[in-house]
């Protein structure tokens, strides 16, 4: 007598969540996404090693305004823009977003899938190159709050780029122009706009927690340090609700939807 053979067993179905966040970072960030990211990370590396032509004497104020002009307020958001934009907004600028949309899998799932997909490639090139960056300038300890003002930071700004790939049209626009005028310009001068602004409030993280160099660009009536931190969560989790709610309202019927 013959004995039945067991059926073979297949590999299991990965969760939507965890194939979510797969997709994101094998379609969504193609080889000259990851060369538009990591050569904002080569340039912070140079911004950190003009320290190195400065005075011994004003090492520090230098790595702190370098770190305030080059670091976060250009470096971080240009990175970030092209991720930010690469998981979410040029997919739905291509009219491919809508086999993501029209698939069985909650809106909420889509929106912090890509999100961490995005968040995963600022953790593996965008927070090394910052900490390494401090060591270039021969501050190593500002090697650790710098790596935790780059997450906090590239976590909410992916968020923000996000929101504006699925908002509105000619995202990447909106980007730089939010980046360029609302964080630069009118963040500078008015701390309520700070207060809800990626860059500063990642300046403020890191000039909180860098104990020998960070008064030199310590904004003040805003938070910092760890409270920074937590005001860099709360922008990220608003723009991740507000992308949700936008994407039940989409209908992606082309590349200019």
């Amino acid at each position: 007598m013959s004995v039945a053979t067991p059926p073979v067993q297949g590999a299991a179905i990965p969760s939507p969540f965890v194939a979510v966040v797969g997709y994101t970072l094998r379609a969504c960030l193609p080889a000259k996404r990851w060369f538009g990211v990591l050569l904002p990370c080569v340039g912070a590396l140079l911004f950190a090693w003009i320290t190195q032509a400065v005075d011994s004497e004003d090492q520090v104020e230098a790595f702190a305004e370098i770190s305030r002009q080059g670091l976060f307020g250009l470096i971080l958001p240009l990175a970030c823009l092209v991720i930010g934009d690469a998981v979410l907004g040029a997919d739905a600028r291509a009219g491919t977003f809508q086999l993501t949309w029209l698939s069985p899998v909650h809106f909420g799932t889509i929106a912090v899938g890509r999100w961490l997909g995005g968040w995963i490639v600022a953790l593996v090139t965008v927070v090394p190159a910052f900490a390494l960056g401090a060591v270039i300038a021969g501050m190593p300890e500002a090697v650790g709050p710098m790596a935790l003002a780059a997450a906090g930071g590239s976590a909410a700004y992916i968020a923000l780029f996000l929101l504006l790939g699925v908002l509105v049209k000619r995202s990447t626009v909106w980007s730089l122009a939010v980046v360029l005028v609302g964080e630069r310009l009118v963040g500078g001068e008015l701390s309520g706009i700070g207060q809800i602004s990626p860059m500063w409030q990642a300046q403020q993280t890191f000039a909180g927690l860098w104990d020998e160099g960070g008064h030199y660009i310590l904004r003040d009536g805003m938070p910092d340090s760890w409270a920074a931190i937590v005001r860099l969560a709360i922008v990220a989790v608003v723009c991740l609700a507000v992308a949700n709610w936008r994407l039940a309202r989409m209908r992606p019927l082309s590349g200019d939807d």
